[in-house]
């Protein structure tokens, strides 16, 4: 099913990226080299976000179906990950796609019952499910798959066949490729008239089913791809940060919101804006004031939203078309 939604976009080849795309992917697989370790660390951690805030677009931004519950998503690939390398011996590179099936399952059995359901009640129910996730992996009688409160620590893979990188420079370039080929996934699936009837049931469900769109099959689809994309995300930072705890998960589907919000809604670039900001507002935040950076942190995010209101993605979308107003030819 998943194979049939992404080739349904006839006309759209998978090399279609632009140059400047792929001057900055030349350029973003350098950085790294000149940084330290820590860095890395981050920068790994922004590109895998940014998988999680695109599948959380995908699903708000152009479909209209709004989930506060993607941390939930996030949590079950990240343990899908440590479980089938801490239990069973699977190697790390495998249990990323092993991770995006079980998450697209997932996915798709919380959007078919969610079809009786919209707005702002979907919103609630989604946000529900991501409070239980991190109850049911503290669950004794689960305990001894996915360690309770202690969580599961994982090792950092090293580079395959002697390749001269360090574990953090590997895993980067790694995680790198794969959002990569992820972004372009999701450009083709939006170029194609499979994007126009997302976006045609974002904006009105009513009229799109009258124009003969499966409105339910879109909305589950959809939803599956969504969660999807968050879990991999998810098995991504989790061999990055070489651990998974229940507790880590709680605030994570209200930031992932933030995230696309700031970041701009209905926009592919907006995911990886959005991931810059969770990633290092928080911290910035902290370091202005360490007695209340929550309240910080909330006073940054109101002066995004009123200097952006569209994000920050469609604010440069703005930006340039106005520049090309001014430089274009002017008609009588």
């Amino acid at each position: 099913m998943i194979g049939n939604v992404l080739m349904k976009a006839p006309g759209v080849r998978w090399g279609g990226v632009s140059p400047v795309a792929a001057l900055g992917v030349v350029l973003l697989a350098l950085i790294p080299f000149a940084l330290s370790d820590y860095q890395v660390f981050q920068l790994t951690l922004i590109i895998a976000n940014s998988i999680a805030l695109l599948g959380l677009n995908l699903l708000t931004g152009y479909n209209g179906q709004i989930s506060l519950g993607h941390g939930a998503f996030y949590a079950a690939g990240a343990y899908t990950t440590a479980i089938l390398m801490d239990k069973f011996g699977v190697p790390y590179w495998l249990t990323i796609p092993i991770s995006g099936v079980v998450c697209y399952g997932l996915g798709w059995g919380v959007g078919f019952p969610a079809l009786r359901l919209e707005g702002l009640y979907l919103a609630l129910v989604t946000f529900a499910m991501g409070i239980c996730v991190p109850q049911i992996l503290k669950y004794k009688h689960f305990e001894h798959m996915t360690g309770g409160v202690q969580g599961i620590v994982l090792n950092k893979p090293d580079a395959p066949f002697g390749i001269p990188l360090t574990p953090d420079h590997w895993l980067f370039l790694f995680t790198l490729v794969i959002m990569v080929g992820m972004f372009i996934a999701a450009k083709n699936l939006l170029a194609g008239h499979t994007g126009k009837a997302l976006i045609a049931i974002r904006d009105n469900p009513i009229a799109a089913g009258a124009m003969g769109i499966d409105v339910a099959r879109y909305k589950t689809t959809t939803f599956g791809i969504s969660a999807m994309y968050t879990g991999i995300a998810g098995s991504l930072c989790s061999l990055s940060i070489q651990f998974v705890a229940p507790d880590s998960f709680s605030a994570l589907s209200i930031g992932f919101l933030v995230g696309i919000v700031v970041g701009g809604l209905a926009s592919i670039s907006g995911a990886i804006y959005g991931a810059i900001f969770i990633q290092f507002v928080p911290h910035l935040a902290e370091n202005i004031s360490k007695a209340a950076p929550s309240a910080i942190f909330g006073l940054l995010l109101i002066a995004f939203v009123y200097v952006l209101p569209f994000g920050i993605a469609g604010s440069l979308k703005k930006l340039q078309m106005r520049y090309q107003a001014r430089r274009g030819p002017k008609v009588p």
